[in-house]
């Protein structure tokens, strides 16, 4: 994972949406303004004002705390795939890696086939199956998310154990399990949460497209997805009820997967120049100068 010194060097710009959302998403029932399912039927369709600040929808809910409950909606529902999708592929994928033989080669098959169609595809196949609704959502989509963790949990797993030091724990005695979360799980984790951080944003707009379908959240529930359905019918005499909160949608996505890439240009070498160039080109000489000191001062 990136140490606090590293996301120093990061572009404010790639962090603080992610850190807004996450803000909001924790502290959505002290940001909203109203409840964002109550309806006021007085006041329905209004435009941005001082009690409304993006106006009302079709129903006089307040856009504004639909908007912010949406990002709780999509926050949580995102955290809870991800953890479980974690769970499944690292356990699946460092079993295989740690074991072998036969069992590995069953594992790899079942992940191989897991990772043979899209995950969208996987995760509407299982809702056809499991029914609409949010848990349905959440199922059919760690079902479809923890392949990806499974196979890089297990190539981790494979090159760690061709390592001299787990030999040597070997020889020291220390039991499978030691070795493996004392040794081995580290740098799992190491490598999926970092992955999983990027693929938040596919999530967030995962869980939107479901819902968008009618497969996911179900209304009156605030959720991006279901905001746009709601919206769809008053695009053309009110387009806000449809660009607010795919606004809010595209944000989110592109700043995660913003996150992703600049996490991975982090770990690229770069090419040194100038300033940076001169420094190490000038340690160099006064390493060889007084290595040849040091040299002279011996034959004398």
């Amino acid at each position: 994972m990136p140490s606090i010194n590293e996301m120093k060097d990061w572009p404010w710009l790639v962090l603080f949406p992610v850190i807004v959302f996450v803000l909001i998403g924790i502290f959505a029932p002290a940001i909203m303004p109203y409840d964002p399912g109550a309806q006021d039927y007085a006041a329905t369709l209004e435009g941005p004002g001082w009690s409304h600040w993006l106006g009302t929808d079709y129903l006089g809910r307040d856009v504004f705390s639909r908007i912010i409950g949406g990002a709780r909606i999509s926050l949580v529902a995102m955290v809870i795939v991800l953890v479980a999708a974690l769970a499944i592929g690292v356990t699946i994928g460092s079993f295989a890696g740690y074991v072998g033989g036969r069992v590995e080669l069953v594992l790899i098959s079942l992940i191989d086939i897991a990772l043979a169609l899209p995950g969208l595809v996987i995760a509407l196949a299982l809702i056809g199956i499991l029914g609409t609704g949010y848990w349905s959502m959440i199922t059919a989509l760690t079902l479809a998310w923890w392949a990806n963790y499974a196979r890089m949990s297990r190539a981790v797993v494979t090159a760690e154990l061709q390592q001299p030091y787990i030999e040597a724990a070997r020889v020291m005695g220390a039991g499978h399990l030691w070795i493996f979360v004392r040794h081995i799980l580290p740098h799992v984790l190491a490598l999926v949460v970092v992955y999983a951080s990027a693929d938040a944003g596919a999530l967030v707009l995962a869980i939107a497209t479901l819902s968008f379908l009618g497969l996911g959240v179900a209304p009156p529930t605030p959720e991006w997805g279901q905001m746009l359905v709601d919206g769809m019918s008053y695009i053309e005499e009110f387009p806000r009820l449809v660009v607010l909160p795919g606004l809010a949608l595209t944000l989110v996505v592109v700043s995660f997967n913003l996150l992703g890439e600049t996490y991975a240009l982090q770990k690229v070498p770069r090419p040194v120049r100038g300033r940076m160039l001169r420094k190490r080109k000038l340690a160099r000489a006064r390493e060889e100068a007084e290595r040849d000191a040091v040299e002279r001062t011996g034959s004398t």
